[in-house]
């Protein structure tokens, strides 16, 4: 379960500053509810996808023994 600041909140804070874990969370949420989505709602989409792709730190493609190669943002 999802334990952290609320879209409400983080609708008003630049994707920039927003936690690993809250980008990957709300990138799940968005890519399940994607068919419904009005046009705001895929452009912040479109936003969280860009801000994803900017950070190597999300961009795992191979494991080490400190972690895997999925990130637990639950």
């Amino acid at each position: 379960m999802y334990v952290g600041r609320d879209f409400t909140e983080l609708s008003m804070t630049p994707k920039t500053k927003w936690s690993n874990k809250e980008l990957l969370h709300f990138h799940h949420s968005f890519q399940q509810i994607m068919p419904y989505l009005n046009p705001e709602g895929a452009t912040i989409y479109r936003e969280i996808l860009e801000e994803i792709g900017n950070r190597d730190d999300i961009k795992r493609n191979e494991a080490s023994w400190e972690h895997g190669t999925r990130i637990n943002y639950d």
